[in-house]
């Protein structure tokens, strides 16, 4: 069932309604959130999003990855695994002809354990809190990642850079905390 709408905040799909579900742990990134995130992008990747593959591990609402389609990204995969979620993304990539979005119906961990040759530029992870999930995923990552790919995560708390990535910017909004962090690998 759908609950209420969000708004593509930039691109070439601003201002389009983003249906948002009833489901458990699903939280929209808010405007404001991903207008920052989008900012941070912008210093990092100098306003060029054409050749970017976007991860959005837990798609939920799609907020971030048709956010980041929006501003240019040559390809995004969403993976989201409730049903409901799943209907809301493909009518809205569909109402959109965006071709460069991908949707994968599966569990997060699942899918990264049998991803292919695919490399992305950029992960991003708003996965529902209660269940712990990043420090499940963090170790899984390096496999999947171009060389200094942004990963940005959304907690409940604080986080800490782990092993071979370097934490670049961190706020937060409400109850959450917000952090783009960079595959750091090849520097150390």
């Amino acid at each position: 069932m759908v609950n209420k709408y969000i708004r593509i905040v930039g691109g070439l799909y601003r201002r389009t309604p983003i249906a948002v579900v009833e489901a458990d742990g699903l939280r929209p990134t808010p405007d404001r959130v991903r207008e920052t995130l989008f900012n941070w992008l912008n210093h990092f990747w100098d306003n060029r999003y054409d050749d970017k593959s976007v991860l959005d591990l837990f798609a939920g609402s799609g907020a971030l990855g048709f956010e980041a389609a929006s501003r240019g990204a040559g390809h995004v995969q969403m993976v989201e695994s409730n049903r409901a979620a799943l209907a809301a993304l493909r009518t809205v990539r569909d109402k959109l002809d965006a071709k460069q979005i991908r949707i994968h119906a599966g569990d997060a961990l699942e899918t990264l354990r049998r991803m292919d040759a695919t490399r992305y530029d950029l992960v991003l992870l708003d996965p529902p809190f209660a269940k712990d999930w990043l420090p499940r995923i963090w170790p899984l990552l390096p496999g999947i990642l171009t060389d200094d790919a942004l990963v940005y995560a959304e907690s409940e708390t604080p986080l800490e850079a782990p092993e071979n990535f370097e934490l670049l910017r961190h706020d937060k909004a409400g109850a959450v905390h917000y952090h783009l962090m960079q595959f750091a690998a090849l520097r150390k």
